[in-house]
């Protein structure tokens, strides 16, 4: 199998968004997400990130096919939800690129695509003049029902990168998940490395 990882520009940015809100629908179903995502939903989302100056759009193409797609855009723009809690300790939001979704189709995984995305937004970020990374990941309890037996979180993974959580940084987040009738908060844990490290 052979995947071929690179970041899109210019108008190949657009003509992939609707491949960034399909993966976001299929992967995100799964644990630890469990996103029940609609597809106007996800059409608002992709119109947001392209409209938002410096974003990035890393894919992965199994030929033509985009089985995986990461994102990056200046923190700066994103919702207050997600700078307050860094800029509350201290952090300059200004001089940091939020890593927003990284989804990858579960047949392709375990060959490298995960560190290939983290190269690519990290080259970009760096590019853009940008100290910190970040990104939110869910917070789940190890006894929630829906917790596949044998899953691996990938704490281990991000460490490696040197990517670490920020003590009292959370975000509070509402989405549907499967099974509910409406959206009900979830909390998400931020996690930074300094660039220049």
């Amino acid at each position: 199998m052979s995947v071929a990882v690179r970041t899109l520009t210019g108008a190949e940015v657009a003509a992939h968004l609707p491949d960034l809100a399909r993966l976001r629908i299929a992967v995100f179903a799964e644990w630890p997400y469990l996103y029940d995502g609609e597809r106007d939903a996800e059409s608002d989302y992709v119109r947001e990130f392209a409209a938002e100056p410096g974003s990035v759009l890393v894919a992965a193409f199994d030929g033509a096919r985009v089985v995986g797609v990461a994102t990056a855009s200046p923190m700066a723009g994103q919702k207050p939800a997600f700078r307050a809690p860094l800029e509350q300790l201290g952090y300059d939001t200004g001089a940091m690129v939020y890593f927003g979704e990284s989804v990858l189709l579960p047949e392709y995984r375990g060959q490298g695509i995960g560190h290939a995305f983290f190269d690519h937004r990290e080259a970009a970020a760096r590019a853009a003049g940008a100290r910190f990374a970040c990104f939110a990941a869910v917070i789940r309890p190890p006894e929630h029902p829906s917790r596949p037996a044998g899953y691996r979180p990938l704490d281990a993974f991000w460490r490696k990168r040197s990517y670490a959580p920020v003590p009292g940084a959370t975000v509070e987040l509402s989405w549907k998940e499967h099974g509910e009738s409406a959206e009900t908060p979830k909390h998400l844990q931020l996690w930074l490395r300094d660039l220049a490290g």
